[in-house]
């Protein structure tokens, strides 16, 4: 069985309904969601003016799909007192609260908040700000102080007809982790990917280095935090620092003499920062050719994901599929 019919088949057993802010001003949403829905593998809530949409999709006439016009929803006022309440402590005014509802991917928030929707999917014509800041405003982590990370599930070829899925994280979120930083990125990275497919989780954190061949305060931090992740969750299998030829290619570990326990399978590998995990998806993605499905959000206590704007169609829905996924767990 294919990594992607695992995972459509595995949002399938549990549909769940996934709202759509961008669904007003983006044909690649459209799409998606009538793939999605087409296929069964989640229930859609569109944001936009009815009307409009209609005249526009005539495929949007599916029971399985919804649409709400924020500007008009009875729902409009009811999220006002709410964030007003939720931002008081930090000196919200009404009218500013009034003018954040003017804002879809906001409305769009305090629906999966509030259990109007169970998950969240844009980012198709918006920065991964735009999605991800109204939920760190407005939903917040599952834990007072659990830190709120991302992966980008990426499917790499190997040879002719086989892919291999690794995780990158963090590339979306954390923008400058410290060694405990990376020990939570890594523990949620790790219970993303036992989520979603049966194989072990094997960490790579990533450097410039690989067991010692360098010296700098990046190496150091990268040492640190795979010393600390492998004290903290012993189960785990981890190595670092590693270059990711190493943590990626057997051939890599016997050209650099290399012995640990990744020995060239790492399928989770954490990066310094997220200037390095952009710059290493980016590459991934539009040079190389790769699938990547994400940033997926790791933490939140509702899912909320975002999609890189030069998304395919099938990495769109192949995301709301996850999202309905990580929706089952709560």
């Amino acid at each position: 069985m294919s990594f992607k019919k695992q995972i459509f088949n595995m949002a399938k057993q549990d549909v769940k309904t996934i709202v759509f802010p961008e669904a007003g001003f983006s044909d690649k949403i459209i799409e998606a969601v009538r793939i999605a829905t087409q296929k069964k593998l989640a229930k859609a809530i569109l944001l936009g003016d009815e009307s409009a949409l209609y005249l526009r999709y005539s495929a949007l006439a599916d029971e399985n799909i919804q649409i709400i016009n924020p500007k008009t929803s009875e729902l409009r006022n009811l999220f006002i007192e709410e964030i007003c309440e939720l931002r008081k402590s930090k000196g919200v005014t009404k009218e500013e609260c009034e003018k954040m509802l003017e804002d879809p991917i906001y409305f769009a928030t305090m629906m999966v908040k509030d259990g109007y929707a169970d998950g969240m999917v844009s980012g198709t014509e918006s920065f991964s700000a735009s999605t991800f800041k109204p939920a760190l405003q407005l939903i917040k982590g599952v834990l007072p102080n659990k830190l709120v990370s991302s992966s980008m599930l990426v499917f790499i070829k190997k040879g002719l007809f086989k892919v291999r899925p690794i995780l990158i994280s963090d590339c979306a979120l954390v923008e400058n982790p410290t060694k405990e930083n990376l020990v939570e990125i890594a523990k949620n990275s790790v219970d993303f990917w036992k989520m979603l497919f049966y194989s072990e989780p094997k960490v790579a954190f990533l450097s410039y280095s690989t067991k010692g061949s360098a010296k700098s305060e990046s190496i150091a931090k990268m040492r640190s935090g795979t010393d600390l992740f492998k004290k903290t969750y012993p189960e785990v299998v981890a190595d670092g620092e590693l270059q990711i030829d190493v943590a990626l290619s057997k051939k890599a570990c016997k050209a650099k003499n290399y012995i640990g326990q990744i020995n060239g399978e790492a399928n989770i590998l954490i990066v310094p920062d997220i200037n390095s995990g952009s710059l290493l998806v980016k590459a991934l993605h539009s040079v190389a050719g790769y699938t990547c499905i994400g940033p997926v959000a790791q933490g939140f206590a509702r899912p909320v994901n975002d999609v890189t704007r030069n998304a395919s169609i099938n990495e769109i829905v192949m995301l709301i599929a996850i999202t309905v996924i990580q929706a089952q767990l709560y």
